[in-house]
């Protein structure tokens, strides 16, 4: 990879968002951990600091030898990583007399400085932090501050290192991306020619260098990671690759014939397999979230792995994996508590002896569609939401039926197909329905019932690390109601869910 920004992770919320800001700069960059950062070459044209929930007066707090970095490479530290440079180097970093969290404005502002050109006196920023930094090292000038915050900004004398304690990653700093800007382009030199199509490019090079004249084998989901991933092996190997894609009994109402159908279009190699029967045996009588998730991955494998056989020769697999699951993999802190386990995370069956190809492996989920878009793949699939891998087992709260299945899928159609004819589906992240394990009294006609309640859900986000509840319009989840329970037998009552993710997740198992 050519010419690239180090972001080194002290385990921020935000880091992940740093790196996405700087991607959208066209410039291409990678986030390690604070302690194990790779050998500095002529391509790290500058290192960004993140910031921690840590406190740098914490015993044990993250630490890191910056000498060898200073006047050697542009740096940027943000929050903790400007504290962090400001104590080392004999600076005072106490905790903060008043709340430093939320908005706030920088009245004293150097334009001069080269991390501020073009930005303006007022500038609105966000501020997260517990610790401020009282007094600064020898050497080390102020460059910004707020009406609270006596030292917001400073520079490192003769040298283009620079600490900020405020976030420019978040929308709330109105000017971020230009400071970003200013430090990635101006500061550290980088051109800014990391684009989609240089990506395809320089990915179908090298997968035509590693996989050679071998055969792939690829599961794919019908969603953008895997079709995007797919698209791009089958423009470097061609008839080398068969994807499998599997009807596992969970798929959305359709899903199963209309993703068949875009991926011949696409002129993909792929096999279709019916395994639906398989899959409710082996989810029969499991209701806890985690036994389905795992019975639901065990008996992929076992498909997958049985039609993996019926190809001769077959010596990779191909991988939907992109750069968040590979981040959280090396995370600061080693990988994540488990939530609930991640249906493509774990790694591959020792027993199928297979190589793993991941084209994506360095991309979020928007550089993803971006990459999609320049390959000119459909945007029903492009622009298809995110959907579970374990499908609609865990939107059915409880043991799994056929029948319980088959009432989920009507509900869901209803709801999709709502959100598209209103001109809301592109409006909402992702959104589905789900099946709660009580009934409730209603009254149809002059009869009263005792049936099925099911629960809306859709939400805005970003990346899924974080989502709020769309405000869908009142008429709109009405009518919906209505036609779901005019039409879908068993359902006399449907809710919306209003939580957010934290403290919500997006699906409720």
């Amino acid at each position: 990879m050519a010419e690239q920004i180090l972001i080194l992770d002290f385990g921020s919320q935000y880091t992940q968002l740093i790196a996405r800001r700087v991607r959208e700069l066209n410039v291409y960059c990678e986030i390690h951990p604070y302690n194990n950062i790779p050998t500095l070459d002529d391509n790290i044209r500058g290192v960004i600091l993140s910031g921690s929930p840590c406190s740098v007066r914490d015993e044990g707090a993250p630490d890191l030898d910056l000498d060898e970095l200073r006047g050697r490479i542009p740096i940027l530290g943000v929050c903790y990583g400007a504290q962090l440079m400001a104590q080392k180097y004999g600076g005072n970093v106490a905790p903060s007399e008043i709340r430093e969290y939320g908005r706030a404005n920088l009245s004293h502002l150097d334009t001069h400085v080269d991390l501020f050109k073009e930005m303006t006196h007022g500038s609105q920023v966000w501020m997260s932090h517990g610790d401020t930094i009282k007094e600064l090292p020898k050497g080390f000038d102020i460059i910004a501050g707020t009406p609270s915050v006596r030292i917001a900004a400073y520079k490192v004398q003769e040298e283009q290192t620079y600490g900020i304690q405020f976030h420019p990653e978040v929308t709330h700093s109105t000017e971020g991306k230009n400071l970003l800007r200013n430090f990635v382009v101006h500061i550290c030199g980088c051109s800014q020619d990391w684009t989609s199509d240089v990506f395809i490019d320089a990915t179908i090079d090298e997968l035509i260098h590693t996989i050679g004249n071998d055969k792939v084998v690829m599961g794919l989901s019908g969603g953008v990671d895997s079709s995007v991933a797919a698209t791009l092996i089958d423009r470097a190997i061609g008839e080398h690759l068969t994807c499998v894609f599997v009807d596992n009994g969970l798929l959305r109402k359709h899903e199963y014939e209309e993703v068949l159908a875009s991926y011949k279009n696409l002129g993909l190699n792929v096999i279709g397999v019916d395994a639906k029967q398989k899959f409710y045996d082996a989810l029969k009588g499991i209701d806890d979230p985690e036994g389905k998730r795992k019975a639901i991955g065990r008996t992929f494998i076992e498909v997958f792995d049985e039609e993996a056989h019926k190809i001769e020769g077959v010596k990779w697999l191909g991988q939907g994996t992109i750069y968040p699951d590979v981040i959280e993999s090396v995370s600061v802190n080693g990988p994540s508590a488990t939530i609930k386990s991640h249906h493509n995370v774990g790694g591959l069956p020792e027993f199928m002896k297979l190589k793993v190809v991941e084209p994506l492996k360095t991309l979020f989920k928007d550089g993803v569609r971006e990459v999609g878009r320049a390959l000119e793949i459909p945007e029903n699939i492009i622009g298809r939401h995110p959907f579970p891998g374990p499908g609609l087992a865990i939107r059915i709260l409880g043991d799994i039926t056929p029948e319980k299945v088959a009432t989920l899928q009507e509900v869901d159609y209803i709801f999709i197909q709502g959100l598209r004819e209103q001109g809301l589906y592109d409006q909402v992240w992702q959104a589905g329905a789900i099946l709660l394990p009580i009934q409730a009294v209603g009254v149809m006609g002059d009869e009263r019932t005792y049936e099925r309640v099911v629960a809306l859900r859709a939400v805005s986000s970003v990346d899924g690390m974080t989502a709020d509840w769309v405000h869908l319009p009142y008429e709109f989840l009405g009518k919906i109601s209505n036609d779901i329970i005019n039409k879908v037998k068993g359902v006399n009552r449907v809710v919306y869910d209003i939580s957010s993710k934290p403290p919500a997740t997006i699906e409720w198992e």
